[in-house]
């Protein structure tokens, strides 16, 4: 193989303060500091590596105990609403 080019990183004293642009885009600003470029692989930057995947960000075990847990809670829910309705009806009933 031969080097026909680098790609060039850049880092920030302070991430928190880039401005986001959109599109996964974000912009310098006063709070975030000079960028800092460099190599990949050189100092505290990620290396780049060809033909690999990104893993997700998410925990997918977690992700599954959060909407079983959110989808037993609409259950409950709509069981008060079906119990409150079904109390409501009585009460009608006994008025008349």
């Amino acid at each position: 193989s031969r080097v026909i080019g680098q790609i060039a990183l850049a880092e920030f004293g302070n991430p928190a303060g880039l401005i986001r642009a959109g599109g996964n885009l974000f912009l310098p600003s006063a709070n975030s500091g000079l960028a800092q470029i460099g190599v990949a692989g050189d100092g505290a930057r990620g290396s780049i590596s060809a033909g690999f995947l990104e893993m997700s960000n998410v925990d997918l075990a977690r992700e599954f105990t959060d909407m079983i847990v959110a989808q037993r809670g609409f259950q409950a829910n709509s069981r008060v609403i079906s119990t409150s309705d079904e109390v409501l009806q009585e009460l009608v009933n006994l008025k008349r």
